[in-house]
């Protein structure tokens, strides 16, 4: 036989499973596989009858396509459920969208240039088709992340039996009285023209002109200003200090601190009255360096002094609030009850004599109570009023500062605060409860505990109407005669069922009030039996807050409170909040047992992705490019409690950590080509050490990926993978074990034993990569040999592996430790040797282990193993003697020399028993052997 005719006989790999993943063109069709054979419902089916495992959807909002935000959620979302269902659980995944509100009016409108005129159910038509166009292409977006869910029975909060439920849990909040309607200080929108909640908005730094004003004192009441040292009450002032001057039409007090030290400051002939503490910070902004402290008293002996507002006819007067601090400006605060919360409590303790004043309107222009000013929008106010106090010398000093202003989520736009009349939850009622509740769930991080508790401590009341088309009515009925509204059990559950029965809310424009309440419906006040509907609808965080309970709650085959909910730390004061508030509210608990957050996408520098910056990636361009595996990799690759960050650089990492693991599949698969599992596969007992080393190692993969998936902690798991797949397989198990897959007969004990192995190994290493790279897993699945152990149908409808214990003793892995840094050193001998070009593959090498004692004691008795694990022709033992190579394991040296013999072309290793025999004389006697 010609050296050529050898390489036949060796079992070489064989696979179709290739090389190069070409997961962009690969994917979509696996979908499309997915969807034709229902591959969720298959799953679930299979799980029928195990603990169920309740992970609840925190909806998106279907106004646009999806971003990297939304593919990070959807992803991890998706790998919880996917290892839950391969982990002795039923868990299913109803996915859910987020379809009424002010995002999707405004763009529908934009869009489709619908006229102003247009009815509310036409609008409603316009804005209803426009959110379903988008459920629809967000659906097949997370269907192409490869994301399992029950696509086609989701909620959507524009669904009519949805809305009836939303009506029923605001009935039962409003019977136990959690529901009012008041006059307060809002978060208001010009720019969108509705109330806000306080998860609407966003924080930003905006320049400003914080200005000084000086109020005219006409009445020193007890002539306290008088004693200080103010001698002339005609130029006498007390100071404020504000960052948003348009709002000093409504002003209609100030507020001092009862227990701060307030003193009459005397420069340039006038008289100020401020706190002490800060007369030196405010004489700075002035520019006013020759000043007198004259006297000082308690800002409680100033109470009901009163002064002369600087451009409107009116006096007010000065009283006490504990909410005033020393943190800036004068101590004494400009009070405007119709533009702060603090400011509407505060003077709510004085009325009527203090009345609540708001004199900008909806559009956010000053009206005809804010004097000359009327007309002007908030910006042109703050120039205008502040160059009329100038000019009638009510201007004490003016700088420019940088401060946080809120924001509206939606337009960008600054918003105002504006008291106006609102329905509103009362948290305070249940704020203690919804406390208690907190401390039961379990928060990933644990952070999320104290920030919710502060955020649900420090809330005011929530603000649930908005004053816009599209959405679900607040369902209130006016009585036209009295004027005051009814809600009650009947009336609420009127209401419910007409939207049940009647194709929705839609209702609600299209039926009148008398056709809606029961016959026989009185006011309770007047007895009046006609009346009229309220205009606003709610809030969209009351509409997804109450998702739990059509979803889960009223589902007899699911348990809730559920599981999990996930989302990013955003929703701490969003949906985590609006769903514990009405929960607590409707039915005492919170409606989850674990919350766990992600941060946010950021680019490869940590910088937030923009369209200004340039630095924004669409998660279509990665699936595109790279292949939703890819993306799913990086999901897993990073703690995701953070901020995540992607780049190119980052993917085409990922790529290569991807290879590995594609890697490793692919030479297994190719060894195992004529392994029937149900047939080959091979006892425990008959396994070499190095195989049971091989099958511990993954033991341990086992057994930390599967407490990294219990804590989501994805991250741990990626890096676990890919050591193993490079390190524990691909540079030393894999490599060792070619000579006996490879040379050794078809059928040999030694092959079947290493086949069974990395069999073994990759049957559940697919398993376990399956919920992070769920194509890969299923492409792998599909080209593992039949064993009847497993379902073929697909890797999702099988069980992850389990951790053994005890497979192997602590003192079996410390042998096979201290020959894995053996071999190290040997390996750098190697190379040295190579360098030297004293050989050139490592199978020309004989190699020379020089030590004493205890370690000569350990190599002699382990000497079997060390030729096949250093790849090496030939090993001897020296005692003592040096070495020509020194490396790390202490007390050992190694000399590389070319290997004794003859080398046999088919198992390419250099032995003295090529030639001896006459059949085959160009090989070894164990190639003969085999080959005979």
């Amino acid at each position: 036989m010609s050296e050529q005719d050898y390489s036949k006989t060796l079992n070489l790999p064989k696979t179709d499973f290739s090389m190069r993943a070409g997961l962009p063109q690969k994917e979509p069709g696996m979908v499309e596989k997915w969807d034709r054979e229902r591959l969720y419902d298959k799953m679930i089916e299979k799980n029928e009858g195990k603990p169920l495992y309740m992970f609840h959807d925190g909806p998106p909002y279907a106004n646009a396509n999806i971003h990297l935000g939304t593919a990070l959620n959807k992803v991890l979302k998706d790998i919880i459920i996917r290892q839950k269902n391969l982990s002795g659980y039923k868990a299913p995944y109803t996915p859910g969208w987020d379809t009424h509100g002010l995002p999707i009016e405004l763009k529908a409108i934009k869009e489709l240039g619908v006229s102003s005129d247009i009815t509310p159910v036409e609008l409603r038509k316009v804005c209803r088709d426009f959110a379903l166009r988008f459920v629809e292409n967000q659906k097949q977006e997370f269907k192409r992340l490869g994301t399992l869910a029950d696509y086609d029975n989701p909620y959507l909060t524009l669904k009519p039996e949805y809305e009836a439920r939303q009506i029923e849990i605001f009935g039962a909040m409003a019977n136990k009285g959690y529901i009012y309607k008041g006059l307060k200080p809002v978060y208001w929108c010009p720019e969108c023209e509705t109330a806000l909640a306080e998860a609407e908005i966003e924080y930003e730094e905006d320049p400003c002109r914080s200005i000084y004003v000086k109020f005219n004192v006409v009445d020193d009441k007890k002539g306290v200003l008088a004693r200080l040292g103010a001698e002339d009450l005609s130029k006498t002032y007390i100071v404020i200090w504000t960052t948003t001057t348009w709002t000093l039409p409504g002003n209609m007090a100030i507020c001092v601190g009862p227990a701060f030290e307030y003193c009459v400051v005397k420069a340039g002939g006038e008289y100020y009255v401020m706190a002490k503490e800060l007369v030196e910070s405010s004489m700075k902004a002035a520019k006013i360096e020759d000043y007198e402290i004259l006297g000082v008293c308690l800002g409680e002996e100033l109470e009901y002094i009163t002064y002369q507002h600087p451009f409107l006819d009116r006096q007010s007067p000065v009283i006490l609030g504990d909410h005033v601090t020393l943190e800036s400006g004068t101590g004494c605060v400009h009070t405007a009850p119709g533009h702060g919360v603090e400011d509407f409590d505060v003077c709510a303790q004085h009325y009527p004599e203090i009345e609540v004043v708001v004199p900008v309107d909806k559009f956010g222009k000053l009206t005809e109570l804010a004097g000359e000013f009327a007309g002007l929008s908030t910006d042109a106010a703050n120039k205008a009023i502040a160059q009329k106090l100038e000019s009638t010398g009510n201007l004490f000093a003016m700088e420019k500062i940088i401060h946080q202003y809120p924001h509206c989520w939606r337009c960008k736009e600054p918003i105002i605060y504006r008291a106006t009349e609102q329905w509103f939850c009362s948290v305070d009622d249940i704020k203690e409860q919804t406390v208690e509740e907190i401390e039961k769930v379990n928060f990933i991080p644990e952070w999320g505990r104290g920030r919710m508790i502060n955020m649900v401590r420090d809330r005011s009341d929530w603000c649930i109407s908005r004053q816009r088309t599209w959405g679900v009515p607040i369902p209130i009925f006016y009585c036209k005669k009295c004027g005051k509204y009814h809600v009650d059990e009947a009336s609420i559950a009127a209401v419910a069922e007409l939207f049940r029965t009647h194709g929705g809310s839609d209702a609600w424009y299209t039926t009148d009030a008398k056709d809606i309440l029961p016959k026989g419906t009185k006011c309770k006040y007047c007895g009046s039996e006609e009346f009229t509907k309220e205009t606003d609808i709610m809030d969209v965080w009351f509409d997804s807050g109450t998702s739990y309970a059509s979803v889960i709650h009223d589902n007899p085959s699911l348990e809730w409170p559920v599981d999990l909910y996930l989302e990013g730390t955003d929703q701490y004061r969003g949906w985590f909040q609006s769903s514990l508030l009405t929960s607590v509210a409707w039915q005492g608990v919170a409606p989850y047992k674990t919350v766990c957050t992600h941060g946010w996408v950021v680019d490869g520098e940590g910088r937030k992705m923009s369209k200004s910056l340039g630095n924004g990636m669409e998660p279509s361009e990665i699936t595109d490019q790279y292949g939703a595996d890819i993306l799913r990799l990086w999901v897993a690759s990073a703690d995701y409690h953070a901020d995540i960050r992607i780049s190119k650089d980052i993917l085409k990492q990922l790529s290569e950590v991807y290879r590995k693991i594609r890697n490793t599949a692919r030479f297994i698969l190719g060894n195992i080509s004529d392994f029937d599992p149900n047939r080959d596969l091979v006892a425990k007992e008959k396994l070499s050490g190095l195989d049971l080393w091989a099958l511990s190692r993954f033991n341990d993969l086992v057994k930390q990926c599967a407490g990294a998936y219990d804590r989501f902690e994805f991250h741990i798991i990626y890096h676990a993978l890919h050591n193993f797949c490079t390190i524990d397989m691909s540079n030393f198990y894999l490599d060792v074990i070619k000579d006996r897959l490879y040379v050794e007969a078809v059928d040999s004990a030694d092959r079947r034993a290493a086949q069974t192995t990395i069999y073994t190994i990759l049957r559940g290493l697919t398993l376990l990569i399956a919920p992070i790279i769920p194509f890969t897993a299923e492409e792998i699945w599909s080209y593992l040999p039949a064993d009847s152990g497993y379902d073929a149908g697909s890797v999702m409808f099988n069980e992850m592996p389990t951790a053994v214990d005890g497979m192997v003793d602590e003192a079996f892995m410390e042998k096979w430790d201290r020959i894995h840094l053996v071999r190290d050193d040997v390996l750098g001998a190697l190379e040295a040797a190579r360098a030297a070009k004293t050989i050139g593959k490592s199978l020309e090498a004989k190699v020379s282990l020089h030590c004493d004692g205890e370690l000569y004691d350990f190599l002699a008795s382990v000497m079997d193993e060390l030729a096949p694990v250093f790849i090496v022709s030939a090993v001897s033992l020296e005692r003592g003697g040096e070495g020509s190579f020194k490396g790390a394991v202490e007390g050992l040296s190694v000399t590389v020399a070319h290997a004794d013999g003859a080398h046999c072309p088919r198992c390419w290793a250099y032995s003295g028993t090529v030639g001896s025999d006459a059949k085959h004389p160009e090989l070894c006697a164990r190639c003969a052997g085999i080959v005979g």
